[in-house]
């Protein structure tokens, strides 16, 4: 869990675009004299000449502004990360519509609202999935932002952000590893994941140990957002153990997927265990 290095907000466009190999210092010198002579912004002069494409300059942006994304030609994560890819897509926009109203209901800076499992009854609803870009845009946001996959059944995020997998979430519940498994994302502005670990043969025996809470703890301190990646809530009892320890859970549901009344039932079980359900989406990926 090391820590951001110094911003980059204060960089020109022009120092970004050489440092990512984007352009050579010669370039560079004819941007500037053809921006002088023509009186044109830095982008503009580099459209005009040819040196650059609108990706190109919109990427530098993002880097200027604090709010990086990637190219699809970057190697280091799955392409279904589209929040890391694609940031200006309708799809992404729903995501950061999602984020504000969680925002509001959930995460207010108060120390016991920090956390919050993503829940779907079964495996196809894209839970995994929406978790992970979740994770990117509140790091979008500035927020120390941490992914936890505990689907210790059927893990799936170090395979998202392409990280080592040989100790996790399963390590530390079994007193095998310590902290040093949260891994920092370092492509992206404030990013971690505790990726899931080993698969061990007692999931459920783990998370009634009191090295969970310990953990949950922990980390409570060192980070503004904590979303947990869990199994299927309608297999195993993974889900609502884990709910209960992050105190509220949020519903993923897919068109023409997922079950309506087993979506009400679990809901109504979680409710019954006195964890708050801040909602539910409807996901379309």
């Amino acid at each position: 869990m090391s820590q951001q290095n110094t911003t980059r907000s204060d960089r020109s466009i022009g120092a970004i675009l050489i440092d990512s190999g984007k352009l050579s210092i010669d370039d560079v010198e004819q941007i500037l004299r053809l921006q002088k002579t023509d009186n044109l912004r830095f982008g503009d002069a580099a459209l005009q000449l040819e040196l650059l494409t609108h990706a190109d300059i919109q990427h530098a942006l993002s880097h200027q502004y604090d709010y990086p994304y990637l190219h699809k030609s970057d190697e280091g994560v799955s392409d279904k990360l589209v929040a890391a890819y694609n940031p200006f897509s309708p799809e992404v926009e729903a995501l950061r519509t999602l984020r504000s109203q969680l925002m509001l209901r959930r995460f207010t800076g108060d120390q016991d609202t920090k956390m919050l499992s993503i829940v779907s009854p079964g495996r196809t609803e894209g839970r995994s999935y929406l978790a992970a870009n979740l994770a990117v845009v509140f790091s979008q946001l500035g927020e120390r932002t941490l992914l936890i996959d505990a689907d210790m059944r059927n893990p799936s995020q170090h395979e998202m952000f392409k990280l080592e997998n040989r100790n996790g979430f399963s390590s530390v519940l079994a007193n095998r590893f310590d902290m040093s498994a949260v891994q920092r994302v370092n492509k992206f502005l404030d990013l971690s994941v505790l990726t899931a670990g080993p698969l061990p043969p007692n999931p459920q025996e783990l998370l009634g140990r009191s090295t969970l809470t310990a953990l949950l703890e922990r980390l409570n301190e060192n980070f503004d957002v904590i979303l947990i990646d869990t199994p299927p809530s309608a297999d195993f009892a993974d889900a609502h153990t884990l709910s209960a320890r992050a105190g509220a859970t949020m519903f993923v549901a897919r068109k023409n997927i997922s079950r309506l009344e087993l979506m009400r039932q679990q809901s109504e079980s979680m409710a019954e265990s006195g964890i708050k359900v801040v909602g539910a989406v409807l996901n379309e990926f």
